[in-house]
């Protein structure tokens, strides 16, 4: 490692000393006590969920207290965690375990700020074929692992079986490729329509062509459009055969099926036209309401991720809905894609208690826990086996199919790189031009691949000078 850059990597770790000690003058951070008055090892776990979801973590410490006298796990709610435990990493004074992202593993990896599990892991016998593959492989980086799954999720196709009746289609059976879900969004699609002085509603396939090239309607409901909601504008060349990266050193933003991708999400501009879908997209509530447009029964199709049952169980247990893979454009090369993540549990570099943090990341990862907590928090298990009964006792009666899609060949999981945030920012940016038609799909998506290979090789340098240090670190630690 150069002298300059070690004076750095010191600079900036002063300045997260002086940040966390902040912190601690603030009363924000609490230094944690080792024991308990009758000697039982304190854990402090930060993690980062509320609500429910919180409750069903809560529950599972509960039972892991209960279950040993050696270990007292503290679990600590804390927003913006991810920044936080940083700092307190930085400023020597982390949490012994903390509950992240997968997207957080990189960036946390290479930085120094986690302990590595290789030898903790070999030690359990906890192996690959312990989980469904994908989930294993979000927690591993350049051969060492770095954390344990504890929700997973995928995504998947989710439609309003009324809109599908009322349209005159079958509400039983969704949409099996990219072609289909065009056709069946505009027969399912209603427009109203001013004709001889008198407003009428018809569907958009009853428009006239001279209708559609004027734009002379307005949209009541819509079929789809893959800009609702808008949550998936980095990663739509998964269906069409496309990646983000070459899973080395390359960013594959420009390739063709993501041009293709992207084509095919510009065409709804093209089609519905942009201030009509501007128009209509400004009457949507917020996500999580009765106002969210495909609760409301504005738009009959959207993509979403197992968590959607909460959603529709809170603010609109009457609607009639079903799921299943979203389809690719071609369903017969690339069956069942999905798109994966999990939140993972991982332990700080500096942790004080690093065996007894990992006694409970082990334990949350048993069966009976693991299906408890993701039970409680609707949705599936990371590990290879799943329970009859923890399928049978689930209120989503989906989950089947997102487990289905986990384990499907075709479940990409987000990129394993430290710039994948930037990624994600610059293909929204990217998208937001397209469907805005201020861009081409080629024009746009050759931005994104020029600035995002900058980064990644700017990033990709400064690995190489530390890497043999980095290496050495973490096989100390094994």
């Amino acid at each position: 490692m150069s002298t300059k850059y070690r004076q750095t990597c010191f600079a900036y770790l002063a300045v997260f000393a002086v940040a966390v000690s902040l912190l601690f003058a603030a009363g924000c951070v609490r230094a944690p006590s080792d024991r308990t008055p009758d000697g039982r090892v304190i854990v402090e776990y930060w993690e980062k969920w509320t609500g429910f979801e919180g409750d069903a973590m809560q529950s599972v410490v509960d039972d892991f207290n209960r279950s040993q006298d050696k270990i007292l796990v503290k679990k600590l709610t804390v927003s913006n965690i991810d920044h936080k435990m940083l700092l307190a990493t930085a400023g020597g004074n982390p949490p012994d375990l903390a509950g992240l992202w997968s997207h957080n593993i990189p960036v946390y990896a290479e930085k120094g700020a986690l302990t590595p599990l290789n030898s903790l892991l070999e030690e359990a016998g906890i192996t690959r074929e312990n989980y469904i593959p994908v989930f294993w492989d979000l927690c591993k980086l350049r051969g060492f692992m770095w954390a344990l799954p504890t929700t997973p999720a995928s995504v998947a196709l989710h439609w309003n079986k009324k809109m599908f009746r009322d349209a005159g289609l079958d509400p039983e059976r969704p949409p099996r490729s990219i072609e289909e879900i065009d056709r069946m969004g505009e027969q399912i699609t209603l427009v109203e329509v001013k004709r001889n002085g008198k407003k009428e509603r018809i569907r958009f396939t009853q428009l006239t062509p001279a209708e559609r090239e004027s734009y002379s309607f307005d949209i009541i409901t819509l079929g789809y459009t893959p800009s609702e909601p808008g949550w998936w504008n980095a990663v739509w060349g998964y269906w069409f055969g496309g990646r983000l990266w070459d899973e080395d050193r390359t960013i594959t933003a420009d390739s063709p099926e993501n041009i293709a991708a992207f084509t095919w999400f510009q065409s709804y501009t093209k089609k519905y036209g942009l201030n009509n879908l501007r128009k209509f997209g400004a009457a949507f509530g917020n996500f999580a309401s009765p106002q969210n447009p495909f609760l409301a029964g504005q738009v009959a199709m959207v993509v979403q991720g197992v968590w959607m049952y909460n959603f529709i169980d809170k603010y609109a247990p009457e609607l009639e809905w079903a799921v299943a893979p979203f389809p690719s454009v071609d369903p017969k090369r690339w069956p069942d894609v999905t798109m994966v993540e999990c939140d993972v549990l991982v332990i700080p570099r500096g942790a004080r208690h690093v065996r007894e943090a990992f006694e409970f990341m082990k334990y949350v990862n048993t069966q009976p826990a693991m299906e408890k907590l993701n039970l409680g928090q609707r949705k599936f298990s990371a590990l290879a086996v799943t329970s009859d009964d923890f399928i049978r006792s689930h209120p989503n009666r989906y989950i089947e199919t997102f487990l289905a899609l986990a384990r499907s060949p075709n479940a990409i999981p987000v990129p394993r790189i430290s710039v994948y945030n930037e990624y994600v920012d610059e293909m929204t940016v990217a998208a937001d031009r397209i469907f805005n038609l201020l861009a081409t799909p080629e024009e746009a998506l050759a931005d994104v691949q020029a600035r995002m290979q900058w980064k990644f090789d700017r990033v990709l340098r400064r690995w190489d000078l530390i890497k043999d240090e980095r290496l050495q670190e973490w096989s100390a630690v094994q």
